[in-house]
């Protein structure tokens, strides 16, 4: 146990199992209160027992992130047992279903929005307006390597983490006057339950048999994930708010080079136009307010 982020109150989704409990343990190690949230109570108390085990402090509130009303609750349960709420790590997410866009069912596609940047979207609902209150807070979506590159059969995920990079640039700058900082992140790659259910399916089998494969081969040490957190929930990193950080590379340096990180613009969700756009007319996602 250490002290860093003695005081803090955080609620991670997704915290029965994989990234998110790592992530909810790292932080709880780190002196952080934590609420670990998602629709399976069974795991949400070994994630519990985990973190009291080591000296932490936690509390379990089932709820599914889609829903408002289960995120007014977990709140507001947070808040009644913790203390006001001074992080958010959105990480819950589906990575279903594998295949051709014109072959999956819309209504599991939209499944995977509603989870994924719904979620999100409700959570910051739920927590901004009380650390907008008090001018201090933050908050971490979990998003993926996924964002940042096109492929074939996993429309619904990539779109949904691409999703995410924006929703945290676009958080960022309408909190940034009050004290709030807004950070997407990468965690890695693990041979997670993500990855296997995506695999096991017949369609999964057929389109994307890599996943497995490549979590297998090259597994991310899950920590990463945790140290990036507990390292972003210090306020070290405030300068990048709005930036998308990897867990899996140095971002401590990248903090300490936040002014040039600002000046050019990176770490950020872009178009790169091969012909400059005519005078006037709008620049795209290259242009920030």
């Amino acid at each position: 146990m250490s002290d860093a982020l003695k005081g803090q109150v955080a609620i991670v989704t997704g915290g029965g199992r994989g990234f998110g409990q790592e992530i909810a343990k790292g932080l709880a190690a780190a002196g952080a209160a934590v609420t670990v949230t998602s629709r399976t109570a069974s795991q949400l108390d070994e994630t519990v027992a985990a973190i009291e085990a080591g000296g932490g402090r936690a509390v379990a509130v089932p709820g599914d992130v889609a829903l408002q009303t289960d995120w007014d609750r977990v709140v507001a349960e947070t808040e009644a047992k913790l203390g006001p709420i001074t992080l958010l790590v959105s990480n819950a997410a589906l990575s279903d279903p594998a295949g051709p866009l014109y072959e999956i069912d819309a209504d599991v596609w939209q499944r995977t929005l509603e989870v994924n940047v719904m979620g999100a979207v409700r959570g910051a609902r739920a927590v901004l307006p009380g650390m907008v209150q008090r001018r201090s807070g933050r908050v971490i979506i979990v998003s993926s390597g996924a964002a940042l590159a096109a492929g074939p059969y996993t429309s619904p995920y990539r779109v949904s983490k691409t999703a995410l990079l924006r929703l945290a640039e676009i958080m960022a700058l309408e909190v940034k006057d009050f004290g709030v900082s807004v950070f997407s992140i990468h965690p890695g790659v693990i041979s997670s339950t993500m990855h296997h259910s995506a695999t096991m399916t017949e369609a999964g089998r057929k389109y994307i048999p890599h996943f497995a494969e490549m979590a297998q081969r090259g597994a991310t040490d899950i920590r990463l994930a945790a140290k990036c957190c507990v390292f972003l929930a210090s306020g070290q990193a405030d300068a990048l708010s709005g930036r998308y950080l990897s867990a899996t590379e140095d971002f401590e340096t990248l903090a300490r080079r936040a002014d040039e990180v600002r000046e050019r613009d990176l770490q950020v969700l872009r178009l790169t136009p091969l012909v400059p756009p005519r005078m006037g007319a709008p620049q795209g996602s290259a242009q920030r307010p």
